[in-house]
């Protein structure tokens, strides 16, 4: 087959564009025999690693690059889509793929299709998620064409199968399921040295433990329960127990919420406990991983919750939504909250930070369950949804 595949969101440094790369890159080393055509605007394309002799790169010049313009409240502009979809009907291709609605560009008309659909969050929540009545009229048409035109729909977990059929209407037979996994390099750290030489590069003192959140700061995440729940169990703490916030800062594209969680730090007076640390590299990330008490994402839900998987991937236990697959993928790795209740969340913190044999028995079976999950079988499930569709 000739697959044709969107990656304009190949630089996106959140979890659609590690799904993205992750899945492909597996896609093509397990199907040798089939062609890859991948279409990239500049941005995308300058970071775009594949090699090989099934993989082929189009780059297709852009105003604005959709890693930015496809955002909570961004305006990719019709000439730009125009583009791509006359690009992909230059190649004579037998199916195309699109790793996430998120960047999703009409295709020309005939052309079967594979869409990802990681989760229903933007239809359930709207207000969280999207700023404006715009943003959602916008989002709505594109998630309508994106479901018309796809023979297959692919999503990321059952969880996320059973909310787009009960959310967005799609018949759960049009659904299939690929699995995300933690990446190669989300691993316990060799040497206690390489855990302290990370906390200290934050300015963390020897004797510091720490928690951990990893993500945007939108307001389904709930980083503001976070906050509240950290400043409660720091309070009663043996040592300083630091919070660390990661993720990006200035540049994120998806409709954010720093400026309340930044008040609520000030009004509970825990500026100099929590620490805002912006990108962190994944070898960096994993060594604080190994280090944390637990990885914190009690968010309103989630279509999978990688974060905590590759945590988990580095021994660190999980406090996590039940609204998610993590109850069930990481079952025995942690403690898993109602969203939104406080209480519970304050209750788990102060679990994992008091009770160390619990915390090291939550952690051993955090990472078995997180190692039990690869790239391969996700890889194997994209690939056959992609040959049902071509056959359709």
């Amino acid at each position: 087959m000739r697959i044709g595949v969107d990656a304009t969101c190949w630089a996106n440094a959140r979890g659609y564009g590690r799904f993205t790369r992750e899945l492909c890159s597996t896609m093509v080393e397990r199907a040798p025999d089939e062609r890859f055509v991948f279409f990239a605007d500049e941005r995308a394309a300058a970071c775009f690693e594949l090699r090989g002799p099934n993989v082929e790169l189009v780059t297709v010049p852009l105003g604005a690059s959709p890693t930015e313009a496809a955002s909570a409240d961004g305006n990719r502009s019709p000439f730009d889509m125009l583009k791509l979809t006359r690009a992909v009907s230059k190649h004579s291709l037998d199916v195309f793929f699109s790793p996430s609605v998120y960047t999703y560009f009409p295709l020309p008309l005939g052309l079967r299709a594979v869409v990802t659909i990681h989760d229903a969050i933007a239809e359930r929540f709207p207000h969280l998620t999207l700023p404006s009545t715009r943003a959602r009229l916008f989002w709505k048409a594109k998630v309508k064409l994106a479901l018309w035109q796809a023979r297959v729909v692919l999503t990321v977990s059952e969880f996320s199968k059973r909310d787009i059929a009960r959310v967005l209407g799609v018949p759960e037979a049009r659904i299939r399921v690929s699995v995300e996994a933690p990446a190669a390099i989300y691993r316990p750290s060799e040497s206690s040295d390489d855990v302290r030489r990370a906390a200290e590069k934050l300015g963390m003192p020897a004797d510091a433990r720490w928690l951990v959140y990893v993500g945007g700061f939108n307001p389904h995440k709930h980083v503001d329960l976070i906050v509240k729940a950290h400043a409660e169990v720091a309070k009663h703490s043996r040592t300083s127990l630091y919070l660390l916030l990661v993720g990006t800062v200035d540049k994120d594209v998806f409709h954010g919420d720093q400026g309340r969680i930044r008040s609520t730090i000030r009004e509970l007076g825990t500026e100099k406990l929590v620490l805002w640390t912006g990108f962190v590299a994944d070898e960096e990330l994993r060594h604080l991983h190994s280090g944390a008490l637990a990885l914190l994402l009690p968010s309103a839900c989630e279509g999978f919750g990688l974060p905590a998987v590759e945590a988990a991937a580095c021994g660190a236990p999980v406090i996590a939504t039940r609204e998610s697959p993590l109850p069930e993928l990481l079952e025995g790795g942690g403690v898993f909250v109602d969203p939104g209740d406080l209480r519970q969340l304050v209750d788990a913190l102060a679990l994992l930070a008091n009770d160390d044999s619990t915390r090291a028995r939550m952690a051993e079976r955090a990472l078995a369950r997180a190692r039990a999950l690869d790239w391969p079988r996700g890889a194997d499930a994209a690939l056959a949804a992609l040959r049902e569709a071509a056959k359709r």
